[in-house]
């Protein structure tokens, strides 16, 4: 057992006064970039993409084909939190941090440009590039998973090892508010182009289909240039730094990687399995739910995206409430708390969304979002409390985003199939044995708030 006895000394005066109040905001502003370029993505793969991408493809192949190439980006992320915690753990969190929007941004721009399978744009291929359009789709999409699998345990570690014992719920929720931030900001971009280019009604001529879809990847940009800035300006952590100088001479030191997988295997598969449940919750109710409205319920695109942005506010409401309280009660209760409701819940969804109801489509769209929220509050803190500082960026992000193949990549697949064969109800089932899966990981979650993530010590 060994401590990092200067950087307990040194934390406190580092973490306290307005450097927090800049690292909240870079890890805040850095997520909602990261998470608007993923969001926009699976608005359009819910919307426009089979038409411009799969347009030689019946609508059911399409739409399962497009969601394909939204799961890749869940496959890339293991690959990112292995690259990008390599780096993050050996040359720093805010260095490897920049380099994960760089990649985001660029590849989500790229996208943007990219032309349609028999559609031009820009005045290039102006009779499209045939197998070539989802192929380069694909290989984006790809970057922009490797990216983001870099990007969440960065900017949580940032919060986590800034902030003062007994608050880090209450910090670690700044770069937990991103995807609330990001679903709304992508909903209301796309819901502006909607309703001024004919986007109301989707049609293979509508100017929505042609190119209003690409201008909200263009836009990122201009929010990657405004997130630099701010990233450029906060300092490394104390915690990293104090861990560089005792470790980084010593010519035994393993790569993170393999340090991570020798001591803390368990504790990875653990946090991948516990989040499993939150993650099919949230690209369920933020991307599949979006094409099950609009092309299976009915609902016009503008309403649909409109209550999207609603059911972000609640969405943000629930992570900071839960991330708080997670202080108070720890983080495993309140994850566990919302595996069981997630259990109940996921039984009872498509039948109330089968009603064709408009209110209880909202009340279903609402409540998956705080319920996913519920856990992604705490999420924030526990995993970074789960590792040791040597590795931490490693552990973090390999748990996070093997909760996220489980939970993101493949159930949406599924539902998919589920649903073109006219069985949304197993959807319902899926997603509650999912969730059930979760419960006893979470059961087995060592509890972990009252812990000095300044020790270099394994739980």
């Amino acid at each position: 057992m060994t401590t990092i006895d200067s950087a307990r000394e040194a934390v406190p005066e580092e973490r306290s006064g307005p450097s927090m109040g800049r690292v909240a905001a870079a890890s805040s502003i850095g997520t909602t970039i990261e998470f608007y370029d993923f969001f926009i993505y699976g608005t359009a793969a819910a919307l426009v993409f089979p038409t411009v991408f799969f347009s030689k493809s019946d609508p059911a192949t399409a739409t399962l084909a497009s969601f394909a190439t939204f799961a890749v980006a869940f496959f890339a992320r293991p690959v990112g939190a292995i690259v990008f915690g390599h780096f993050g753990d050996r040359i720093g969190r805010k260095r490897t941090l920049v380099w994960t929007l760089l990649i985001m941004g660029l590849a989500t721009i790229l996208i943007g440009l990219l032309p349609g399978y028999s559609s031009g744009a820009w005045g290039f291929a102006p009779d499209g590039i045939g197998i070539w359009a989802p192929t380069l789709l694909v290989a984006l999409r790809f970057f922009q998973g490797f990216a983001v699998g870099g990007e969440w345990a960065g900017a949580t570690l940032l919060t986590a090892e800034y902030a003062p014992k007994g608050q880090r719920g209450k910090y670690a929720m700044f770069p937990q508010l991103g995807p609330a931030f990001a679903f709304l900001l992508s909903s209301g971009t796309y819901l502006i182009f909607a309703l001024t280019s004919g986007g109301a009604k989707i049609s293979p001529d509508s100017a929505f289909v042609e190119y209003a879809w690409r201008i909200p990847f263009l836009l990122s940009s201009l929010l990657v240039l405004v997130g630099l800035w701010i990233r450029t300006r906060v300092d490394e952590t104390p915690v990293f730094k104090e861990a560089e100088k005792r470790l980084g001479q010593d010519p035994a030191r393993k790569p993170p990687f393999i340090d991570a997988i020798r001591h803390q295997w368990k504790e990875i598969l653990i946090a991948g399995g516990a989040l499993a449940s939150l993650f099919s919750l949230f690209y369920m109710g933020t991307a599949f739910l979006t094409t099950y409205a609009t092309k299976v319920l009915g609902f016009s695109m503008p309403f649909v995206l409109g209550m999207g942005m609603v059911a972000a506010l609640f969405f943000g409401v629930s992570i900071a409430i839960s991330a708080t309280m997670s202080d108070r009660f720890g983080r495993r209760r309140v994850i566990m708390l919302s595996c069981i409701l997630a259990v109940i819940w996921t039984l009872l969804l498509f039948p109330m969304l089968d009603t064709k109801n408009v209110f209880l489509y909202v009340f279903g769209l609402i409540g998956t979002l705080v319920i996913f929220g519920i856990a992604y509050g705490p999420a924030g803190a526990a995993l970074p409390e789960l590792f040791e500082p040597r590795y931490r960026y490693t552990g973090a992000g390999l748990g996070y985003n093997l909760a996220g193949i489980f939970g993101g990549a493949i159930p949406p697949l599924l539902a998919a199939k589920f649903v073109a064969a006219g069985n949304s109800m197993n959807v319902g089932v899926m997603l509650a044995i999912l969730s059930a899966i979760s419960v006893l990981c979470t059961y087995f979650l060592v509890e972990s708030k009252d812990r000095d993530i300044d020790e270099d010590t394994v739980l």
